[in-house]
């Protein structure tokens, strides 16, 4: 189970995890969590079901990454496209944000509710719908991580050149990071596969 998740009854997945492990992708689930940014919760004596009709943001993010993470419904086309994507994303993004800041929010309690066994670390287990939250988290670090790599489809291959930095490059950790995250997606995918 080292270093791969395996199905458990129920649906759900456990993984080993050691220490540094599991504080790495705390850590990670932490600053996507800064970058997506805080919700909009309704302020006290406020509607709550006002924040169901609130519109949201009509341009996008400035940030690649978060341009990634909240992509254009309808690519940079013409003017028209660009309207429709637009509106898309006023009526859309505020949800997007919210379902991906659950996502991260239930990375970080479950690791939070971890007790390592000294330096051998802790099983997480998950049950079928924190699998889901953890899917998309790993996911959006994947996306993050990788705009910021600048990681292209030919860097991706085992003949890439994310394998063959030196490790002597600065990026070589998060590189390592990226790798890391997307061995963990592919063995929770895996395993929740009929």
């Amino acid at each position: 189970m080292a270093g791969h998740f395996e199905a458990t009854p129920g649906g759900g997945a456990a993984v080993a995890l050691d220490e540094v492990e599991i504080a790495i992708l705390r850590s990670l689930a932490v600053q996507l969590l800064e970058l997506i940014g805080p919700g909009d919760e309704p302020a006290a004596g406020e509607d709550p079901l006002a924040a169901l009709f609130a519109e949201g943001p009509s341009e996008p993010p400035t940030d690649p990454a978060l341009a990634r993470l909240f992509p254009e419904a309808y690519g940079d086309g013409d003017e028209e496209l660009r309207a429709a994507s637009s509106e898309f994303r006023r009526f859309t993004e505020n949800d997007l944000r919210t379902r991906k800041r659950e996502d991260a929010l239930v990375v970080v309690r479950t690791l939070d509710a971890l007790t390592p066994a000294g330096d051998k670390g802790a099983v997480l287990t998950l049950t079928a719908d924190e699998c889901r939250n953890w899917l998309g988290s790993l996911n959006d670090l994947r996306l993050t991580i990788g705009t910021r790599l600048e990681v292209s489809d030919e860097d991706e291959g085992e003949e890439g050149s994310l394998y063959r930095l030196p490790d002597s490059d600065p990026r070589k950790p998060m590189v390592m990071a990226y790798l890391w995250l997307g061995a963990l997606q592919e063995t929770l995918v895996e395993t929740l596969m009929p």
